[in-house]
Parts: C-alpha cells; structure tokens; sequence
C-alpha cells in the first residue's frame, strides 16, 4: 500500500519538481544528466524509463519508433528538450543509439516469437533437413538407418521421431540446437559424450530445448535486456539471441 502510494505522488508530482529543479540547476534536461553520468545498459535502461514515463507525446513514442525513422525521431526529441546541437555534439549520437537498441530488443522478442510459434513440420523439406543436418553435425562417422528410429535417444530425444520433443518452442529449439552443434561442434560432442555418463547422463537434444525456452522466457521478461544493451552497441538481431543460447 506504502509502496503505492509513493508510486503515485512520486510519478504524478515528485519526479516533475524534481526534473525541474535538476534542469534549473545543471541547465540540461534529464535526457542529458543520463548521458552525462551513465555508460552501457544503465544508461540505456535509464533512458528506456525516462521516455516511457515522461508526459510528452514525441518521447513516450519514441521507444517504439520503427529503425527508419530513428534519426527523425532524435531530432524532434532534440527539438522538444531544447536541446542545441553544437553545445552538446554527443546527444544525437548516444540517443540514436539507445534508441536502436530499444526499438531492437522489441523487435527481437517479435522475431523470436515468431520462430517459436512455427511447429515443426515433418513436411517441410527445410525443416526436414536441418534435422538431418543435426545428426550428421553431432553423429558425423553413424548414418542414420531410418527417419523414425530409436537412434534419435543417442542424441538425446525422447521418441523415435524428434518432431515430437520440439512441442512449445516449435522450429526455435531445433535452430538453437544446430547453431551451437555447428558454431561450437567439439564443445557439443564433449557434452553430447559426457551426456552417456551411466550415472550423471542426460538427454542432450531436451536440455537443449529446455534451455531455448529459458532463453525465451529471460528475454519476454525484459531480463536479458542489460545484457543485450550491454553486448550489442546497436540493434541486437537472431543472432545474437542464438549466441546467447
């Protein structure tokens, strides 16, 4: 109830008194005093709040400005705050930034989304053979001597036909899976030789998948953000999410 309640006169009435005073006092806008005093995902986190929470119209829109008109949007932002260009030449270049980054988190959860939400499909030949191509990247010297077969368990799924382990990360859990097979092949085949462990063995293919969906639910829930903001100076894309993985 406390915790309400200062929300609220914090964000209706405090936090206005308090930017102006700052804006009195040090002649820059809050905007500024960020780029001042932080650097990486602090600076980019701060200014992501500071848009979304201010009252003015070209601000609160710009965390959604699409990458085309990023460099307008800092100009009319520049335009509002006052903000003059030769006595603060830094300001266009570190706001489009964090704008590129923030617009580019939103657009990567979309993209990852929509990856996900693709079942696999035994029918798609694309889908077919980046299958295949897992086998072969991590079982290169054993052929596999059916589609459906219980060879599959050797590379850790649960049935004879893998399509039915994909399930709620769908196509997703199948790149993530022959990205690191192909980027980091003898890390995978040391983890995929260590999963045989008679006691301390696991399914390598289910790990696998499960740690997509962790990887999904840390970015849905904006928890990867400082590490993208802090990794990726400028707009983070697919790959770097796989990288993550």
């Amino acid at each position: 109830m406390f915790v309400s309640l200062w929300e609220f006169f914090y964000g209706h009435f405090f936090r206005f008194w308090m930017k102006w005073l700052l804006r009195q006092m040090t002649g820059k806008c809050e905007l500024q005093r960020i780029f001042d005093t932080y650097v990486g995902a602090q600076r980019t986190h701060r200014i992501e709040n500071s848009l979304t929470y201010s009252k003015n119209k070209v601000l609160q829109k710009a965390t959604c400005v699409v990458q085309n008109e990023v460099d307008k949007c800092v100009e009319d932002i520049m335009k509002e705050k006052n903000i003059n260009p030769e006595k603060d030449s830094s300001f266009k270049i570190c706001m489009k930034m964090c704008l590129l980054q923030i617009t580019g988190y939103k657009q990567l959860f979309l993209d990852v989304e929509s990856v996900r939400k693709r079942p696999y499909d035994s029918d798609n030949l694309q889908h077919e053979e980046l299958l295949m191509k897992l086998w072969n990247l991590l079982m290169p010297t054993k052929k596999l001597k059916a589609r459906i077969s219980k060879q599959w368990a050797d590379i850790g799924f649960q049935g004879d036909d893998p399509k039915t382990d994909f399930r709620g990360m769908g196509i997703l859990g199948l790149i993530n899976l022959v990205y690191f097979s192909e980027n980091y092949t003898s890390e995978a085949h040391q983890i995929l030789s260590r999963s045989n462990h008679p006691k301390l063995g696991y399914s390598y293919a289910i790990v696998g998948i499960n740690l997509t969906e962790m990887a999904y639910s840390l970015l849905k829930s904006e928890a990867l953000k400082f590490h993208l903001y802090n990794f990726v100076p400028g707009i983070p894309t697919m790959e770097h999410f796989h990288q993550f993985y």
